[in-house]
């Protein structure tokens, strides 16, 4: 498991990497960033790469490597700590289902399940995201900074790293 991860970590870091050296500021960088981990932390089916294509189309500030960072970051097993997660909050915070225990869940119980797993979800994405946008925004502040160290002699039309960040957010 400890190799598995190990692997991962150099893609996620290039990914990201790239990410911040776009013509993005680290707003925009960690915006995209904690929308994608709101989006693909909640249980939609697959479609979170059909939505991230729409929104790189359409959404010109979004950045398109940190949307697609995060379906690296939450993988399936990931995916599957933060849907268990999610059915232990929802239940923590409605109470267990009547007639329902982990090996024998009854489908008279689905819509009880179903809304404790989405409350949980909700809460757990949006803490997720909030952490996440943190997190981005940190690096791209910093991998900025970085940048315009080592090159002192940048256009004064660029973005620089928060100018822009501070007065949007």
């Amino acid at each position: 498991m400890y190799d598995r991860l190990a692997s991962i970590r150099p893609r996620v870091r290039s990914g990201l990497e790239r990410a911040f050296a776009a013509d993005h500021t680290p707003h925009e960088v960690a915006a995209s960033f904690a929308f994608g981990v709101f989006f693909v932390a909640m249980p939609t089916a697959g479609t979170a790469l059909a939505l991230f294509a729409l929104i790189a189309y359409f959404v010109e500030r979004a950045s398109r490597l940190a949307l697609v960072a995060t379906l690296v970051v939450f993988n399936p097993p990931v995916k599957w700590a933060v849907y268990g997660a999610s059915f232990w909050l929802g239940s923590h915070l409605l109470g267990p289902v009547p007639g329902a225990s982990v090996a024998d869940v009854s489908l008279s119980a689905g819509l009880d399940l179903l809304f404790r797993q989405l409350l949980g979800n909700t809460i757990l994405a949006v803490a997720l995201a909030v952490v996440g946008y943190a997190v981005a925004l940190q690096l791209a502040r910093l991998h900025h900074r970085r940048q315009r160290s080592e090159t002192p002699t940048r256009g004064t039309d660029a973005r620089n790293d928060d100018a822009r960040s501070d007065v949007s957010s």
